[in-house]
C-alpha cells in the first residue's frame, strides 16, 4: 500500500549545503509514490490516452488482428490476413498510454549560490530527480539533460529505473564540479543549451526545465517558443532570496577564501533581477507555458505535492 506524502516531508528530507548527495537523490523515490504528473492535467482528447500529443498522426499502437465486426473502419482491414483466412479481418489499435519525459537541469556556475538551506544547484537537482521518480512511477519513459558550463550529458528516455539512476548520477557529478558562481571562463549561454533540448526532444515530449534563467535573452525566448510549439513544456525558476537584496554596486565581492569576484559578475542584482522575472512571466503567459518559482528557502517536495498530488479519488493510470 502506498503511503500518502507527509505534508512535512521537507522535515524528513532536508536539503543542505553546496553539493548534492547521490544517496539523497536516490532516496527521493519514496516521495513519488503518491504523486502523478497527470494529477493536475486534463486530457485534451476523448481518446483513452492520457496526454494530448503535439505529434501529427494516429498516436496509437497496434494491438491485435481480429475478425471484422460491423462498424469497424474499413481502412483498418488487414488484407493479407483477410486473403489468408478467406474472411475479413481488421487491425485493432490502442491509444498510447506512455510518453517520453525529458528533464533538464541547468547546473552552470551561477547556480552555485545560496544563502538559505542549500545552493540553487542542489535544489534544482533534487527537483529534477524527484520529477524523474514521479514520471517513472507513472510509467512514462524518462530521460534528461544536465547542463554544465561548457558541456552537457544526456540520458535517452527509457521506462527503466536505470535511466533515472543514470540521470541522478549525472546530476551529482555536474553538481560536484562547481566551485564558484563567477568562473574565469563565461558559461555557455542559455540559448545554446536550449538548442540542445530542441534537437533532443521529439514532438509530444513532456519537457521540464529547472534553471535560474539568469541570462534569458531574445535568442532564449525564441528557443523556448520553438520548444513550446511541439512539446509539453514546463519551467521551474530557481532562485535565492539574497539575490533580490543585492544592491547594484561595484563595492560588493564574493569569495571562497582563495578567490574573489565582483558581485556584478554573478547576476543582475536588485531591480534588474526582478525585471528578468517579469520578462519570463510575460513570455510564459504569452506562450501558455506553466511557470513555477522555487526558492532555496522552500522544499521542492512541498511544491510538487501542491502541483502533482493526487486528488482524493483521482483515477490512477491503467
Amino acid at each position: 500500500m502506498n503511503r500518502p506524502l507527509n505534508p512535512d516531508a521537507s522535515d524528513q528530507f532536508p536539503l543542505e549545503g553546496a553539493y548534492t548527495r547521490l544517496d539523497q537523490l536516490v532516496a527521493l523515490h519514496r516521495f513519488a509514490a503518491r504523486l502523478s504528473l497527470n494529477a493536475r492535467r486534463r486530457s485534451g482528447s476523448t481518446l483513452a490516452g492520457e496526454w494530448r500529443t503535439h505529434q501529427r498522426g494516429r498516436g496509437i499502437d497496434f494491438d491485435q488482428v481480429r475478425a471484422y465486426q460491423s462498424g469497424d473502419d474499413i481502412r483498418s482491414i488487414d488484407w493479407r490476413v483477410t486473403a489468408r483466412r478467406q474472411a475479413p479481418h481488421t487491425r485493432v489499435y490502442r491509444e498510447e498510454r506512455e510518453r517520453p519525459v525529458l528533464l533538464a537541469a541547468d547546473l552552470r556556475s551561477p547556480m552555485f549560490f545560496g544563502s538559505r538551506h542549500c545552493f540553487k544547484a542542489v535544489l534544482a537537482s533534487a527537483l529534477i530527480g524527484t520529477l524523474g521518480w514521479i514520471a517513472l512511477a507513472g510509467r512514462d519513459r524518462v530521460g534528461g539533460l544536465v547542463f554544465g558550463d561548457q558541456e552537457h550529458r544526456d540520458v535517452r528516455p527509457r521506462r527503466s529505473r536505470h535511466s533515472v539512476l543514470e540521470l541522478l548520477q549525472q546530476l551529482d557529478a555536474f553538481s560536484r564540479r562547481l566551485s564558484t558562481p563567477c568562473p574565469a571562463e563565461a558559461p555557455a549561454p542559455l540559448s545554446q543549451l536550449l538548442d540542445k533540448l530542441l534537437h533532443t526532444s521529439h514532438p509530444g515530449t513532456a519537457v521540464y526545465i529547472a534553471s535560474d534563467f539568469h541570462d534569458l535573452d531574445d535568442a532564449s525566448e525564441q528557443r523556448l517558443y520553438q520548444l513550446a510549439r511541439h512539446s509539453d513544456l514546463t519551467l521551474f525558476l530557481i532562485s535565492d532570496p539574497l539575490e533580490y537584496e543585492l544592491p547594484d554596486s561595484d563595492d560588493l565581492w564574493i569569495g571562497n577564501g582563495r578567490q574573489r569576484a565582483a558581485v556584478r559578475d554573478l547576476h543582475r542584482p536588485g531591480e534588474r533581477l526582478a525585471q528578468r522575472d517579469q520578462r519570463l512571466r510575460e513570455l510564459c503567459t504569452r506562450l501558455a507555458i506553466p511557470l513555477h518559482h522555487l526558492s532555496t528557502e522552500q522544499s521542492p517536495l512541498t511544491l510538487l505535492q501542491q502541483l502533482y498530488g493526487q486528488r482524493s479519488g483521482a483515477r490512477g493510470r491503467a
